[in-house]
């Protein structure tokens, strides 16, 4: 006789195995990234997109952002917005940026 509870379990622990999963393939791709495309125009936009996208497997899966309330479902995906915009505007406008931290 199958243990319904087991069953539950394991479906249960599924979408967690493939979301931890996504995050050590990410995480494999983007140091291929540092290594195949080091100094290309492009690369900050790529690194932001895959901190998004572990960012966002993260609060999905881990946190259960969207089971939230919406307020904080909104807030969240703005706090995983920050880091990735955060990393272009630095990337492109760094100069700057040091220029108006330094007092």
């Amino acid at each position: 006789m199958i243990d319904s509870t087991n069953t539950a379990q394991s479906s249960a622990l599924a979408p967690l195995t493939y979301a931890w999963l996504g995050l050590v393939l990410l995480t494999l791709f983007g140091l291929g990234v540092g290594q195949w495309f080091r100094g290309v125009g492009w690369q900050p936009l790529l690194v932001a997109a895959i901190v998004w996208v572990k960012s966002w497997l993260v609060c999905r899966y881990f946190i259960e952002s969207h089971l939230a309330h919406p307020f904080i479902t909104k807030v969240m995906r703005a706090f995983i917005l920050f880091a990735p915009i955060a990393l272009i505007l630095t990337a492109f406008f760094g100069s700057q940026f040091a220029r108006w931290a330094t007092l």
